[in-house]
């Protein structure tokens, strides 16, 4: 029964196709959107190498506006000037 796959779609009334892998990768997706490193979803998912986690994983564009690179830290605006 832990491993029906229909079983556990019926309960959670998802009324698309769903299989142990595709609730697998939306585990593993999600995470990092929410800033959580890749490397305690490798630990979870029991990955040896990193490269297979990042096989379940997808960039997400929700938080690239929100990353501060080096140039973006300079303040131009020198005491003194106008």
């Amino acid at each position: 029964m832990l491993n029906d796959d229909k079983f556990w779609q019926a309960k959670a009334v998802i009324k698309k196709e769903v299989s142990a892998h595709s609730l697998r990768h939306s585990f593993a997706s999600h995470p990092p959107e929410s800033g959580i490193d890749l490397r305690f979803i490798q630990e979870l998912l029991g990955h040896v190498h990193s490269k297979t986690t990042e096989i379940y994983t997808h960039v997400s564009t929700k938080n690239l506006g929100k990353i501060v690179g080096p140039i973006d830290t300079i303040n131009l605006n020198k005491e003194g000037d106008s």
